[in-house]
C-alpha cells in the first residue's frame, strides 16, 4: 500500500471522525475519491435534495445548519458531512455552507459500495465509524452539556 499523505493524515488524526477506519482503508478511500473545493458561502450539502455521497473535509470549516437547532454546529478537517442522506437515501437533512475556502473528498454511493463489496472489512469499519458519529451527534443534541469523548 502507499504512505499516507498530507490529506489521510488530517483524516486519520481527527477524533470525531471516521475512527475504525486503517491506513490502509483510508489508501483505498483517497484512490477513490474526488477532489473538491468550496468558496466561502458556497453550499456543500443543501437540506431537502440528494448528494448522492459523502465529503469528508480536507481543510477549513463550514457551518451545519438544521432547521430545529437554534445554533449553527461548525464542522472542520477530518469531519464528514451528507451521512444521514447517504445512509437512507433520503434528501439531506440540513444546510452544509462554507464559512471559509473548504476542500473536500467526495466519495460517491456507487464507488463506496463497490470498495465494500471488494473490501467486506472497510464496509464493516466505515458503518461502525458512522454509527459513532452519529451517535455522538445525538448525544450533543439531546444534552448540549454532555462533553464529547
Amino acid at each position: 500500500m502507499s504512505k499516507a499523505t498530507p490529506d489521510m493524515s488530517v483524516l486519520m488524526a481527527a477524533k470525531n471522525g471516521l475512527v475504525y477506519l486503517t491506513s490502509n482503508d483510508w489508501v483505498l478511500i483517497a484512490d477513490k475519491a474526488v477532489r473538491r473545493q468550496f468558496k466561502a458561502g458556497e453550499s456543500i450539502v443543501q437540506r431537502e435534495r440528494r448528494s448522492h455521497g459523502i465529503f469528508l473535509i480536507l481543510k477549513g470549516t463550514a457551518s451545519v445548519q438544521i432547521a430545529s437547532q437554534p445554533t449553527a454546529v461548525e464542522i472542520g478537517p477530518g469531519q464528514i458531512c451528507g451521512e444521514i442522506s447517504f445512509l437512507d437515501e433520503l434528501p439531506a437533512t440540513a444546510n452544509v455552507v462554507a464559512k471559509e475556502t473548504v476542500e473536500a473528498y467526495y466519495l460517491d454511493r456507487a464507488s463506496l459500495q463497490s470498495m465494500f463489496e471488494l473490501f467486506p472489512h472497510l464496509g464493516s469499519r466505515f458503518y461502525h465509524s458512522l454509527a459513532a458519529i452519529l451517535s455522538r451527534r445525538l448525544r450533543e443534541i439531546i444534552d448540549p452539556k454532555t462533553p464529547n469523548k
